[in-house]
């Protein structure tokens, strides 16, 4: 066999087996907003998605919230990789890797001035609802919801559709900044009811300097808008995104993304990624 033939047909076979991740976002792509996976999602996740390509779960909750809705600690076994507070909390193949914190970056003191402020314009907010635990500090991040964590599923709809109407997070986002004009922070909007602060490149694509050796990268979230935190590794060079906008349409997705590798397998064009529309 001459020397071209060889290198073609390895090239080939690479081609054909080349490495795809699947990377999800948690809130509104694999789950409803705060609850648990469902059983269809995750049976199909893990029998059907998984024999195809690795998948990996990338979240801006921490640790314990994801677990939570993903089906306990034993997460990091069913994922090959599982990214909290956007990467800065991580595991893979169920080790947990060395990652860095908020305080180092900002000290005690340009902090607790955030903290303050924070608390301050949410003991002037008069929205319909407020609960408690308004302010979260995370290993990278500080999570501010002007509502409270604490408030009822209901509750939690409700502010969501106030939000949409009165702007209550993106104006709390304007006044963080207009008053800390100089932090390197990036702010973005959260799921239904926060505020995610975090130092400036700590956001989702934070995840993807972990993730090595794939051809492909496709990331599924539902925040994909500017200003929402899914947008920056939904438009990275690094990933092929997909806007999501339930953990149905998330199945859908994937289910046509799986016929759309198998075709491309089959009629042997493996040059270009699989986007879809």
């Amino acid at each position: 066999m001459c020397y071209t033939w060889r290198r073609l047909i390895q090239h080939s076979v690479a081609m054909a087996n080349k490495k795809i991740m699947c990377l999800f976002d948690v809130d509104g792509t694999l789950t409803a907003s705060r609850q648990i996976v469902r059983p269809d999602v995750e049976k199909f996740l893990l029998e059907t998605v998984r024999k195809e390509f690795d998948i990996g779960l990338v979240g801006g909750s921490d640790f314990a919230k994801i677990c939570e809705q993903m089906g306990g600690n034993d997460v990091v076994n069913r994922f090959k990789y599982v990214f909290a507070e956007n990467g800065l909390v991580a595991f893979q193949d169920g080790k947990r890797l060395i990652t860095e914190s908020i305080l180092d970056v900002l000290g005690e003191d340009q902090l607790q001035e955030i903290i303050n402020f924070a608390l301050r314009y949410i003991a002037d907010l008069r929205i319909p609802t407020k609960r408690g635990t308004f302010i979260e500090f995370r290993t990278g991040l500080i999570n501010i919801s002007p509502i409270g964590r604490n408030c009822s599923r209901e509750e939690r709809i409700q502010f969501e559709e106030y939000d949409k109407e009165h702007q209550i997070r993106r104006k709390f986002i304007q006044a963080l900044k207009k008053e800390f004009p100089d932090l390197p922070l990036t702010m973005s909007i959260g799921g239904q009811i926060s505020i995610d602060l975090f130092p400036n490149g700590w956001d989702k694509t934070y995840c993807l300097k972990y993730i090595q050796g794939y051809d492909e990268i496709h990331f599924f979230g539902d925040r994909t808008e500017e200003g929402g935190n899914d947008h920056e590794i939904y438009e990275s060079d690094l990933t092929i995104g997909h806007r999501v906008t339930s953990p149905d349409d998330t199945l859908r997705q994937l289910k046509i993304l799986i016929a759309l590798e198998y075709e491309r397998k089959t009629k042997g064009d493996l040059s270009s990624p699989v986007q879809l529309l």
